[in-house]
């Protein structure tokens, strides 16, 4: 959520409190309930906006973590494809050291 969407949520729901302040008050009540009323409704809205956060935050699935997952993707395929016309552009005997070279790196790490 961008910082001007947090602000146009922020008036939208400052706007619904007071809308519905003024229902109340149409509706009978005094205005020291009516306004109790409405800044509780007010209070229950920003706690569900926040807990919204927090699951966000607990789940693993903020803004930033979602892009860095979305560009190691796209950075591996693009790699293994670069890589793939790469082997493929080498000679029979290029692939064979490669292969070779790699199998002893490998007997070497374990």
């Amino acid at each position: 959520m961008t910082k001007a969407n947090v602000l146009q949520l922020g008036f939208f729901l400052f706007f619904c409190v007071g809308i519905g302040y003024g229902a109340l008050l149409l509706l009978g009540l005094d205005p020291d309930k009516a306004g109790l009323a409405s800044e509780g409704l007010l209070f229950l809205l920003l706690l569900a906006w926040v807990s919204t956060y927090f699951f966000r935050v607990v789940t693993g699935k903020m803004t930033f973590m979602e892009q860095r997952k979305r560009y190691i993707k796209e950075y591996r395929e693009i790699t293994d494809i670069e890589l793939e016309k790469k082997f493929a552009s080498m000679s029979n005997d290029e692939k064979a050291d490669l292969i070779q070279q790699s199998e002893i790196q490998n007997n070497n790490n374990k």
